[in-house]
């Protein structure tokens, strides 16, 4: 049995998102959120320990930029991202997506 690593609660999630990596900007769709990372639906390729900047789209229509180092990568389906660089206020605006 593997154990789980994650730290925080993830909640299952559908929001649009689009990322910037070294492969350039892609579309995607955030699966699952966490106060510290997330699973970006995409297709587009990443290497693992890459820095990604994503932006979620908020259900107020808004974009929510957020940064993060790629942790696990599947060709094809996405990747995980831990969020490394939380100011203060996207921390804040994470906390009230999630709740």
């Amino acid at each position: 049995m593997t154990k789980n690593r994650r730290s925080d609660e993830r909640v299952s999630t559908n929001l649009p998102a689009r990322w910037d990596g070294l492969s350039g900007r892609n579309e995607a769709r955030i699966e699952d959120l966490s106060m510290s990372g997330c699973f970006v639906n995409s297709k587009g390729r990443v290497d693992v320990g890459e820095i990604v900047g994503i932006e979620i789209k908020l259900p107020s229509g808004e974009w929510l930029p957020l940064r993060g180092e790629v942790a696990s990568y599947m060709a094809g389906t996405g990747f995980g991202v831990l969020f490394t660089f939380l100011t203060d206020d996207e921390g804040q605006a994470l906390r009230e997506l999630i709740n």
